[in-house]
């Protein structure tokens, strides 16, 4: 028996605030990555896997907010734990071995195309790792051509995202980017929930695990405040709001070898002539 799916039971509330954790994570990670490249390598590492984990949580946070909107006419909707906070894992593990690659290799070439689709893959597979761990009367079924064009969204924003980071222009670039991120992830969430399918069991038996407000919740809380905490190391760091500092040009000093340009009389022709002329005079052989 086909159910009904409704992925909007509270309305655009569920969307926008999870298009705004997205935003959230995005631009935090971002910002982060974008510190890495303007440190020393000894504190790259520090900045990177912070940027890789305030990814994750928002992406995570997005997913499972969105969630709370998701509902299946016949049957209630349960959480497997351990599937869930496995979920959350591998969307740091996965997106911090795209972004340690970007951070350290440039974000340009192969390196770019291959931290993106790491990145992307990370974020797909984060999506529906947490699908599988939904229990409900009823089997799972996806579309295989929605299921990959959703991975494709996934490892086009990340791989967009990546390279934007990797500018180093500044807090509005950043910010930018991360709405662009966002959107693009929020897209890939419902592009993969647009190709799922439920077909009930029928046997209105009870369903296994957590029902969504007593697991999601309190399991929001935490990446929520890790979000947080990360928004704070952001905003106290003068650098990173303003992106790469600006070269200032150096004063000459007493005793010390202008380095500014020489403006000469004559026009560049006639003045190689004259240098070629003064290198034949007889004190200079």
């Amino acid at each position: 028996m086909q159910g009904t799916v409704d992925g909007f039971s509270y309305g655009l509330v569920t969307p926008l605030v999870a298009y705004l954790m997205a935003c959230l994570g995005g631009a935090l990670g971002l910002r982060c990555t974008t510190r890495s490249v303007l440190l020393a390598r000894s504190w790259r590492p520090g900045w990177l896997a912070l940027g890789s984990a305030a990814i994750g949580s928002g992406v995570w946070t997005m997913h499972f907010i969105a969630m709370m909107g998701f509902a299946v006419e016949g049957t209630p909707i349960r959480y497997d734990k351990p599937l869930t906070f496995a979920s959350l894992a591998i969307a740091i593990v996965m997106v911090g071995v795209g972004i340690f690659i970007v951070g350290y290799r440039g974000a340009r070439g192969t390196a770019l195309f291959t931290g993106g689709t790491i990145t992307g893959l990370g974020i797909a597979s984060m999506h529906y790792l947490g699908m599988a761990g939904l229990r409900l009367d009823g089997d799972l079924r996806y579309n295989t051509v929605t299921v990959g064009v959703s991975v494709v969204i996934a490892m086009a924003a990340a791989t967009a995202a990546l390279w934007a980071a990797g500018q180093v222009r500044g807090l509005l670039w950043s910010v930018g980017a991360s709405l662009v991120m966002g959107l693009a992830v929020a897209g890939m969430h419902y592009t993969g929930m647009a190709a799922l399918d439920v077909h009930l069991h029928g046997t209105a038996g009870p369903v296994a695990g957590e029902p969504p407000a007593a697991l999601l919740a309190p399991m929001l809380v935490g990446p929520l405040a890790f979000l947080v905490l990360t928004g704070v190391v952001v905003m106290s760091d003068p650098l990173l709001i303003m992106g790469r500092p600006v070269a200032r040009r150096a004063e000459p000093r007493p005793g010390a070898t202008a380095h500014s340009a020489i403006t000469h009389p004559y026009p560049p022709q006639t003045h190689r002539t004259l240098v070629r002329a003064r290198s034949r005079t007889p004190q200079n052989r």
